[in-house]
């Protein structure tokens, strides 16, 4: 009944931050929650080998995206096209102390 809630959803865009495609970026086609996993249109595409059938006679290898962590990833603003960062302003004694 509980459900696991993440910073990101099906269809947001999003920056990987971490790891091996870090820098890359695109929507987000699928999250994973029990494996805390999400599928990203354009990162780390797999080559899978498929046997002869009907619809492919002489096999085929089909590439398809493969999941990756959801904390490696960051929401971008879909706006600005920047990343989404809350500005944090400066505390009371923060500025006292800049002041003195």
């Amino acid at each position: 009944m509980n459900r696991i809630k993440f910073h990101v959803k099906k269809g947001d865009n999003v920056e990987v931050i971490s790891g091996n495609f870090k820098g890359s970026s695109g929507k987000i086609l699928e999250v994973l929650p029990r494996k805390q996993r999400v599928l990203v249109e354009g990162v780390r595409i797999i080559k899978k080998h498929l046997r002869k059938s009907q619809d492919n006679p002489n096999g085929k290898i089909a590439e398809r995206e493969g999941p990756i962590h959801i904390s490696n990833v960051r929401k971008i603003d879909t706006e600005k096209g920047a990343e989404k960062k809350a500005k944090r302003k400066p505390t009371a004694k923060k500025q006292e102390k800049k002041a003195a």
